[in-house]
């Protein structure tokens, strides 16, 4: 059971549970209807979502080399042999399931909308290290993140409350899904030498770790600015809550600048999914206190 859970990567599942708590606040502030029941099923949809595309990566990774004893981040349970790749495969893929079948009731209530992002969803999760054409390999993992767990999440969810699309739930999407893939950027930088072993042409690979550090200040400095939309909508403590940790985001991308690529970036990583969070659940203050 330890090795399942280390294989879920626990602390990772904040890039899942941000954008639902945020897609959940913004109907409320928008003094639109909120359905707690169905944002308690898209949420644990999402979850499996992301510990199937978790369980995925890990074996696959192993797999195509990219995870070895050379390895700097946290313990991978297939490289370390404590579970067998085709165990956690098969995991992934029960994972997948349950999302679906968790969202089966999401469907029923929000329509085609919701099949093709539910089908989606769990096909890009795969298809991040697995199958013929591995995002993660071809350096589309950042892309990713910001599609599914900024955009896709939170403006499903909005439309799972709402039966609408609105530019509130894009600029909410960006904000949250810029600072998701400071987390996969961060992580990639650390990787950059393990992965270059391994053919897996990420961003810091293709173009190198300057690019990847000005990449990582831009994503994690970029959601700040979404604040000039609240404050216009009069939405001000939207603006104004997540502004509380913009210095210690900006004392996070001072740290990649100046640390050389290492060990050390598993804190800078942690660092970065509190900054996630912590964003999220002001964001979501906020948008509940403007519609008070």
């Amino acid at each position: 059971m330890k090795s399942w859970i280390l294989a879920f990567r626990p602390k990772t599942l904040t890039a899942a549970l941000v954008p639902v708590i945020v897609g959940s606040a913004l109907p409320y502030g928008l003094g639109q209807e909120l359905k707690p029941g169905l944002s308690v099923l898209a949420l644990l949809s999402a979850l499996c979502i992301q510990i199937g595309t978790n369980l995925v990566n890990d074996a696959s990774d192993f797999k195509k080399g990219a995870d070895t004893a050379e390895r700097i981040g946290p313990k991978r349970v297939t490289q370390s042999g404590l579970l067998s790749p085709r165990r956690v495969l098969g995991g992934g893929l029960f994972f997948f399931s349950l999302a679906i079948l968790l969202g089966i009731p999401l469907v029923i209530s929000g329509g085609w909308p919701l099949v093709v992002i539910g089908i989606f969803s769990v096909l890009a999760g795969y298809a991040y290290t697995a199958g013929p054409f591995p995002l993660a390999y071809l350096g589309l993992g950042d892309l990713f993140v910001l599609i599914f767990f900024g955009w896709v999440a939170l403006g499903g969810m909005y439309y799972l409350n709402t039966g609408h699309f609105e530019v509130a739930a894009w600029v909410a999407g960006t904000q949250v899904g810029l600072l998701a893939t400071v987390l996969i950027a961060v992580n990639n930088l650390r990787d950059r030498v393990t992965d270059i072993k391994a053919a897996k042409k990420t961003l810091p690979v293709r173009f190198g770790v300057a690019f990847a550090r000005i990449e990582i200040a831009v994503l994690g400095l970029g959601p700040f600015l979404g604040s000039v939309y609240w404050f216009q909508r009069d939405l001000k403590w939207a603006g104004a809550f997540p502004l509380i940790l913009l210095p210690r985001t900006i004392a996070l991308v001072r740290k990649v600048f100046r640390t050389s690529p290492g060990p050390v970036f598993n804190q800078f990583l942690a660092q970065a999914a509190a900054l996630h969070l912590g964003f999220g659940l002001l964001l979501s203050l906020g948008l509940v206190l403007g519609a008070l």
